[in-house]
């Protein structure tokens, strides 16, 4: 499935995206250059309430001049949503309310085990790979899309299909 606000829906054809790796208690962020070649880790933002929320998230997209963003859908092996790919969902179309920009939805299988695997290469403690994993998460969802040539509507291939 895609997400209803494709970034093709953005008045700029080229500009920083923002990358969400949704969770929970935390949300990894990445952003990309403005020519979509390479995405960088930004942040992991721990939850607070959603009007701090809200106020983070419209702050960040300003400070980057952000024009869109990709969020992780989170899908099962075979491809099938969850309750998390729901979750997913609904947070990135409070994401696109709170900070006016057009969203898609991205196949993060196996992010944050692959961020996990390069942060564990990079011989880090387990304290600071968990400080890190969700943004490195949101980095990789990020340049698999740039990657992909930034479909306007997403897609439901798994990263490098």
């Amino acid at each position: 499935m895609t997400d209803e606000t494709p970034l093709a829906a953005s008045p700029e054809p080229r500009g920083p995206l923002l990358g969400i790796d949704y969770g929970t208690k935390r949300v990894g962020v990445s952003v990309c250059d403005p020519d979509r070649v390479i995405a960088s880790p930004l942040e992991t933002y721990a939850r607070v309430h959603p009007a701090t929320d809200a106020a983070h998230f419209a702050r960040l997209a300003a400070q980057y001049r952000a024009v869109g963003l990709v969020v992780g859908l989170p899908l099962h092996a075979n491809g099938d949503e969850s309750a998390m790919s729901r979750e997913a969902r609904a947070y990135a179309k409070w994401l696109t309310e709170v900070t006016a920009l057009p969203a898609v939805m991205w196949d993060e299988r196996c992010s944050s085990h692959a961020a996990e695997d390069a942060l564990l290469g990079a011989k880090l403690s387990k304290r600071k790979r968990k400080a890190r994993v969700d943004r490195v998460a949101a980095q990789m969802i990020l340049q698999t899309y740039l990657d992909s040539k930034c479909p306007p509507t997403g897609t439901d291939a798994p990263p490098g299909a």
